[in-house]
């Protein structure tokens, strides 16, 4: 049971932050797939059954002091890389990726559960290495650390968490210690490498570890009107979502009422580019509505973070504030035309099972170092 004292520690507002974007998602989703399925609930109960299962799942995270994750981390990440090989093995192929793995009933994409057992494992990993995080040499151990988890994600193919993982990775080794100046010189360095792959690819036709249409779609939003089939091919989601998003307006046409959704123009807009219908349907007030939710979400993170006991529990928060701004950043840009395609979901409003089970998995570990952000004393 969770002690009495503790739940003075509630941060109510994070929890109102997160209702309220959840239940905004059950509403925006239940108009993005009004005409997709011959059951026009169909996929609103289903998110709605895996809001149910995370809620019950954040019972036994809640009573265990989060401490206990810093103990059993190795067999954590153990586990991670033998789901992460499981699904290169046994995985499902959908869209060209081997993301989706069965068993028996059950099925889901380990990727999405990999991004917290990263964060817990790679938490412990810098807690472990306090004050040797100053130099390239020193932050080897760290990059190896995570890229054996996100090398198995980028043999799937799965480009989007992968880059999720480097999100991760960088905000964490920040708030660990590790020196301003070397984590731009490897970002600079980094992206400089991509962009003269890119160049190379283009110019010369040297290969590239991705496939065609997950390079496509990287490059395509530049001038989606260039894909080879005059927007009808890679740039078609690009120009539709741009389409719907420009068509709402200031006030947006309405929920249920957007011409774009509801002709099932815009494709994957229930999941992908359900930023769109918001736009849309709901319009730039709407837009800057849910937005506003999210920043309040990621505030009251932060104060978490900082708020912990630990470092352990400071790390764990700003890794999933860091999972959380790279995919809002990413899921609402790609809608907009201003991020490539890459087919990573908007927390709680985009539909999928693994992804909201993950999120309310995180809502539970940020709830459980709120909850015992003070230290005991004897």
């Amino acid at each position: 049971m969770i002690n009495r004292k503790l739940l003075k520690n509630l941060d109510v507002t994070f929890i109102v932050a997160a209702a309220l974007i959840l239940i905004m998602g059950i509403l925006i989703l239940s108009s993005a797939t009004l005409n997709v399925n011959s059951d026009q609930w169909f996929f609103v109960k289903k998110q709605l059954l895996w809001i149910f299962v995370g809620l019950i799942c954040l019972v036994p995270i809640l009573m265990v002091d989060y401490g206990v994750l810093f103990r059993y981390a190795n067999y954590i990440y153990g586990f991670n890389i033998v789901l992460l090989l499981a699904v290169l093995i046994a995985g499902r192929t959908a869209k060209g990726a081997q993301l989706w793995l069965n068993l028996g009933p059950l099925g889901g994409q380990p990727s999405e559960l990999a991004k917290i057992m990263v964060i817990i494992t790679f938490a412990t990993f810098l807690v472990k290495r306090q004050e040797r995080l100053d130099s390239f040499r020193e932050l080897i151990p760290a990059f190896i650390h995570v890229g054996v988890p996100l090398g198995l994600i980028l043999m799937q193919p799965d480009l989007g968490t992968s880059l999720v993982f480097i999100a991760i990775t960088f905000g964490m080794l920040y708030v660990a210690g590790g020196r301003s100046s070397v984590l731009l010189k490897i970002t600079g360095f980094g992206t400089l490498i991509v962009a003269l792959a890119i160049i190379g690819h283009l110019k010369f036709g040297l290969p590239l570890p991705l496939e065609d249409y997950q390079f496509s779609r990287l490059i395509v939003f530049v001038n989606p009107y260039l894909d080879g089939q005059g927007g009808r091919g890679a740039g078609w989601h690009v120009i539709q979502s741009l389409v719907a998003v420009g068509s709402g307006g200031f006030w947006g046409k309405g929920l249920f009422n957007g011409t774009q959704v509801q002709g099932n123009f815009l494709p994957e807009h229930h999941t992908d580019f359900i930023f769109s219908v918001v736009g849309e349907e709901l319009g730039f007030i709407g837009s800057t509505f849910i937005i506003g939710i999210y920043f309040v979400l990621l505030y009251r993170i932060l104060r978490i973070a900082f708020k912990s006991k630990d470092q352990f529990g400071t790390l764990i928060a700003i890794g999933i504030a860091s999972m959380w701004v790279f995919h809002i950043l990413e899921n609402v840009g790609m809608s907009i035309g201003i991020m490539p395609i890459t087919g990573i979901p908007l927390p709680f409003l985009s539909y999928g099972g693994s992804s909201m089970l993950a999120n309310m998995i995180s809502i539970g570990l940020l709830l459980n170092i709120n909850l015992r952000h003070e230290k005991v004393l004897f």
